[in-house]
């Protein structure tokens, strides 16, 4: 496993000089300090801070994205399974630290590691059996069996349990519990809804990519190349999904959803191994909060929502880590309640609120498997016979991209993820190898969204819409594609202009037409925008932070025949 190496000396930590008094971290927030009361693990940690150097951190019980602003970064705030986080101050690097606060900090556990393990071993068969959800109650008993807690009153017991101290069992019941059951050391790491990448790129830190403080170095670190790969190598079979160096590549999933790649062995890497994963949101953004943040204007949610209603054809295209996935997720809400939804993947990332709803995923069989192989082609043929309303494609790379246009010409509506920046790069890709999609087909994709990672005027990094565009025809006598760009960003002063208002090919053409107007009136369509984008706004101001609690409400508005 990896080791912790802590931006002080970890000698520091005593669990002695912890005292409960009136004068118990004086000085240091109050939340912070009854917090440290209920966990002995935290208390000797703060204890434990060269304060002088770094001053008393601040304590967010329940961080939120302003906290992204701050000049200097020296706070506590707590994560899922009782642990705790330390953004700490590095004045000398780019990167502050992230510092996992957990109960094994200053808790030597060497002289009994061993022993716990060969014993729990010997119970292997018993747990073996047990299902995954029932696995925690089991090791639990299993430890109960093999420890027990030293007290004068146990002192010259006959029992012939391993005594350990308060402090070691629950460092060893934590310890169980996350290399048993979790992934070992990057198991705190995921239980951080604020953390989108994890990324170790050979032999010292685990990086981090995090949602309000970008990039940071944790206080996990592999010491040599032994320890990595030996890392990496349980981590493979913990996944079912070994690395060796007939096969040292794996892109898979990990238990909590979220995508990792790992590269096994210093032949083809000179750092030696590495992985990244890619955070799995088990709740996606909704729309609201999109707005909220900035990322896209009530109106141009609105137009998507007509769009998509209606069951037009719709690319969010852009970069790696541009937001693609982030934005397709929420704009599900705006597909009907009662649709047939089909998602296709090679890593499930994509989230639907619908319940009619098939989530297939790509089968990758490697060199030692039994088995054939189903791919992305393969499953977007047969969601063609499945009926479905809406087919979503997790990102078009290949020849599938054929399938998915066939699909658009035969009424089926199609939302996908693509990599391109630009829309005439997006038909570049279209229409060249591998996809090869027929020129006169392009058409039938009604809007490109060109989704970015963007420096903003105030220089930090922002995830924006740069544009809507609508494709609007292909002209085979020039060889030519025409398109209107309905909304673009303006990086100057971070807002959205609305270039096609009163002069949307979409809205006018397309969308009034579905709606039952005529030439005459066809530019009503605009109230009918202006008013979804008031009923967003609306929403928004109600705070609605849930994915399912929006669709939920909207399905409720539509019953009553509060959205028409």
């Amino acid at each position: 496993m990896a080791d912790v190496l802590l931006p002080f000396p970890e000698e520091r930590i005593d669990y002695r000089k912890i005292s409960r008094g009136d004068d118990f971290l004086r000085g240091f927030p109050k939340d912070l300090r009854e917090a440290a009361l209920e966990k002995p693990f935290l208390a000797a940690y703060l204890a434990a801070l060269p304060i002088d150097e770094i001053g008393i951190p601040d304590y967010y019980p329940t961080p939120d994205r302003s906290l992204g602003k701050l000049e200097r970064r020296n706070l506590i705030y707590p994560i899922r399974k009782g642990n705790f986080v330390h953004i700490f101050p590095d004045e000398q690097s780019e990167r502050d630290y992230y510092v996992v606060i957990e109960p094994t900090l200053g808790i030597n556990l060497n002289g009994i590691s061993r022993e716990i393990e060969l014993k729990l071993l010997d119970m292997a068969e018993e747990i073996g059996e047990t299902d995954e959800e029932d696995r925690e109650k089991v090791f639990m008993e299993s430890l109960d069996k093999i420890l027990i807690v030293k007290s004068s009153k146990n002192g010259k017991s006959k029992d012939k349990r391993l005594p350990v101290t308060p402090l070691e069992m629950a460092a060893i019941r934590y310890t169980v519990m996350r290399d048993k059951i979790g992934v070992g050391a990057l198991d705190p790491l995921l239980s951080d809804e604020f953390i989108e990448d994890i990324s170790c790129s050979g032999i010292g830190p685990i990086f981090l990519e995090h949602k309000l403080f970008k990039s940071l170095k944790t206080s996990i670190i592999f010491s040599n190349h032994d320890q990595l790969d030996a890392f990496v190598v349980w981590l493979g079979e913990r996944i079912k999904q070994p690395v060796t160096l007939r096969n040292p590549i794996v892109d898979s999933v990990l238990p909590d959803g979220s995508r990792i790649n790992i590269v096994y062995g210093r032949d083809i890497t000179k750092r030696g191994s590495n992985f990244t994963i890619r955070k799995f949101a088990e709740e996606p953004l909704n729309i609201l909060k999109l707005i909220d943040f900035g990322g896209i204007t009530s109106t141009m949610a609105a137009y998507l929502w007509l769009a998509i209603e209606d069951d037009l054809n719709l690319f969010v295209s852009g970069e790696t880590a541009s937001g693609k996935t982030t934005l397709l997720n929420a704009l599900t809400t705006f597909i009907k309640p009662d649709a047939k939804i089909v998602t296709i993947e090679d890593t499930p990332e994509l989230q639907v609120p619908q319940e009619n709803w098939l989530r297939e995923v790509v089968k990758n069989m490697g060199a030692d498997d039994q088995g054939a192989s189903v791919t992305m082609f393969d499953l977007l043929k047969a969601a063609l016979r499945q009926r479905p309303n809406r087919i979503m494609i997790g990102e078009i790379r290949g020849e599938e991209g054929n399938i998915a246009f066939g699909a658009m010409q035969t009424g089926h509506g199609v939302m996908a993820t693509f990599h391109a920046s630009s829309v005439e790069k997006l038909i570049q890709r279209l229409t060249g190898a591998p996809i090869l999609v027929p020129k006169t087909y392009v058409p039938n994709l009604d809007l490109v969204v060109i989704q970015m990672a963007v420096r903003g005027p105030k220089g930090n990094t922002l995830r924006r819409i740069m544009s809507i565009n609508e494709i609007v025809d292909y002209d085979p006598s020039t060889n030519s594609f025409s398109y209107i760009t309905a909304f673009r960003w303006r990086p100057d002063d971070d807002t959205f202009e609305f270039p096609a208002y009163m002069n949307s090919f979409l809205l006018e053409e397309k969308v009034a037409r579905m709606r039952g107007y005529t030439d005459h009136n066809k530019r009503k369509i605009y109230d009918d925008l202006n008013k979804r984008a008031r009923i967003l706004e609306k929403l928004g101001a109600q705070k609605i932070n849930g994915f399912k609690e929006l669709f939920n409400i909207m399905t409720e508005a539509r019953r009553q025949g509060l959205i028409d």
